[in-house]
């Protein structure tokens, strides 16, 4: 194993930092996911009404800074990149969001599609403070539940 996956070596990401900083990448079109994380500092006891408070607002920010790509860099990003965004998925989203509209940010918390579900918001110049009010309810629900979750299973 490469010497930079050994996670033992990154002691500053098992922190509330970490868990902001892991919950914004994972919402972005990086292939990440922040889950793991709270789980484990769950389980070293930290406060879970902190945690979910950080792994919340961190994943809410990425999913701004994709609703800032579509909308400021559509045009030359979106056009170069969506070979490599896989088509279907990125079909799949715009669907979505045609369907439901806004509406369909409450789901942004889902895996890949939900990332660029806030992109094509962006693209499509959603109204913000609606998108920001609806992908905040729906990533503090999903933590919401992992933490409820490991507190009936472990507590």
């Amino acid at each position: 194993m490469p010497d930079w996956m050994i996670l033992s070596d990154w002691p500053w990401l098992y922190s509330y930092g970490g868990l902001f900083i892991l919950a914004l990448l994972a919402a972005s079109l990086l292939p990440l996911g922040s889950e793991w994380l709270l789980l484990v500092l769950l389980s070293q006891q930290l406060d879970p009404l902190a945690l979910w408070l950080v792994a919340s607002a961190g994943n809410t920010l990425g999913s701004v800074l994709n609703y800032a790509l579509g909308y400021y860099a559509a045009d030359r990003v979106i056009a170069r990149q969506q070979p490599q965004l896989k088509l279907r998925r990125w079909q799949q989203a715009e669907r979505w969001f045609g369907r439901y509209g806004i509406w369909s940010m409450l789901l942004a918390w889902l895996p890949l599609a939900g990332d660029l579900l806030t992109l094509v918001a962006g693209v499509l110049r959603a109204n913000f403070p609606l998108f920001l009010l609806l992908v905040a309810i729906g990533k503090a629900a999903r933590y919401a539940l992992l933490v409820a979750g490991f507190d009936y299973m472990v507590g």
